[in-house]
């Protein structure tokens, strides 16, 4: 297997900002071209730097699509320590599941690459969902620690509300004949607030 390539010895700001500048030319080629038809030479050009630079921070474009998601995904996850009752932390969630539905990058994922949405739901568990599952569990420990979420093994409940939650989400267009977004988050609320209480 080949090794990752090393960073630049570049400022440490400096390299902030250019795997930024990155990652944002990343995410505007892949809403305007797709996945597939997004190379790492159109990444370099849209950010303004050379290929060689790209590869100093990822081996490959699909390295930088995995760092792409991660990110956006990352940053939908709320940053406040967390609700004092049921209603509340089943609120944060909904809304969360609402801007990561509403996220353009995955509705375009959506709609041109669902093989790739499809790994990470039937055969590969990544990083985001990784973060995602660590930080509904540490919200559920709270809750449970405050008497406002049912007892249980939290990793496990927090892998049941990432399930229902992820169905909801990337599965949400298929029924919007009979659940459009105001019923769709009215109707999430009360499954977990159901499943949680």
């Amino acid at each position: 297997m080949a090794s990752m390539p090393t960073r630049s010895a570049a400022p440490r700001g400096a390299t902030a900002e250019t795997e930024t500048a990155l990652l944002d030319a990343a995410l505007a080629e892949v809403i305007a071209h797709g996945i597939r038809r997004t190379t790492a030479s159109d990444i370099a050009r849209r950010a303004g730097v050379s290929r060689q630079t790209l590869y100093r921070y990822w081996p490959d474009a699909q390295s930088v699509f995995a760092a792409l998601v991660t990110r956006e995904l990352i940053a939908a996850l709320p940053a406040d320590d967390g609700p004092g009752d049921l209603e509340e932390l089943v609120a944060l969630l909904v809304s969360t599941a609402g801007r990561v539905r509403r996220m353009p990058l995955l509705r375009r994922l959506r709609d041109t690459d669902p093989e790739l949405l499809g790994r990470y739901v039937l055969t590969r568990l990544g990083t985001s969902q990784r973060a995602i599952h660590t930080d509904l569990a540490r919200r559920l420990r709270a809750g449970q620690a405050d008497g406002f979420v049912r007892t249980g093994d939290p990793d496990a409940l927090s892998a049941t509300v990432l399930l229902i939650a992820q169905s909801a989400v990337l599965s949400a267009p298929l029924v919007e004949e009979w659940l459009p977004p105001d019923a769709w988050s009215v109707e999430l609320t009360r499954a977990l607030e159901g499943y949680l209480r």
